[in-house]
């Protein structure tokens, strides 16, 4: 799980927030370069919210997000098919891990949405994965932070892949909406794609934009 820092002021914010074993790594990181000063949440599963409860810091989110955020569902919303996973032992492991990563309710101080500005990134509600999911983008370097928008997981399998994909079906709310939202992400041509999950995907902006194109594209 990838939690990204972002030069605020004198101090940090957070986008994600990973999971609640990585509070302190992510504290310990915010302290060196100044103190966290906010979190954004790209949305509000398990493993995005994980750290959010004890971080100290007001937490923003989209306000489609703010009612899931706001739950003690173990960050396992009921759009997810858990049993429905077609790989034993992830369909064994999954309840066990989601409770490990969640970190709990989380509070949400304010909210965010489409064409806000935050850190020097515009703000783009990015939905299908997650009702209230938003990515960050930066236009003077093509950096896309993202969240969820694209897997670089097989998170059936839980392993890392080669090249992006769409979130796992099981996991979003509208897999349909979740195509859309990467095409999306790709005629913005970034030239650096953070996601939630293992490696960045960098590279020249039309390469890069053929790869998402090829996500959206690709059967699950």
């Amino acid at each position: 799980m990838n939690v990204f820092l972002i030069a605020d002021g004198d101090g940090v914010i957070a986008y994600d927030a990973g999971t609640e074993s990585m509070t302190s790594g992510v504290l310990e990181a915010a302290d060196r370069l100044g103190g966290l000063r906010r979190l954004v949440l790209g949305h509000s599963h398990a493993d995005h919210r994980g750290t959010a409860p004890a971080l100290g810091v007001p937490v923003l989110c989209h306000p489609d997000e703010v009612a899931y955020a706001e739950r003690d569902d173990g960050g396992w919303p009921e759009y997810f098919d858990v049993e429905k996973i077609p790989v034993w032992y992830s369909r064994r492991l999954y309840p066990l891990l989601l409770r490990r990563w969640d970190g709990g309710r989380v509070r949400i101080d304010d909210t965010l949405i489409e064409g806000d500005t935050i850190g020097g990134f515009e703000v783009l509600h990015m939905p299908g994965h997650a009702p209230g999911q938003i990515a960050l983008w930066r236009e003077r370097d093509r950096v896309a932070l993202v969240s969820d928008v694209v897997y670089m997981v097989d998170a059936v399998r839980l392993r890392a892949i080669d090249a992006p994909s769409v979130p796992s079906w099981v996991f979003n709310q509208d897999t349909a909406i979740a195509r859309e939202s990467i095409r999306r992400l790709a005629e913005y041509e970034p030239a650096l794609v953070c996601p939630g999950h293992s490696e960045p995907i960098r590279g020249d902006p039309a390469e890069v934009r053929r790869l998402l194109e090829a996500a959206a594209a690709r059967v699950a």
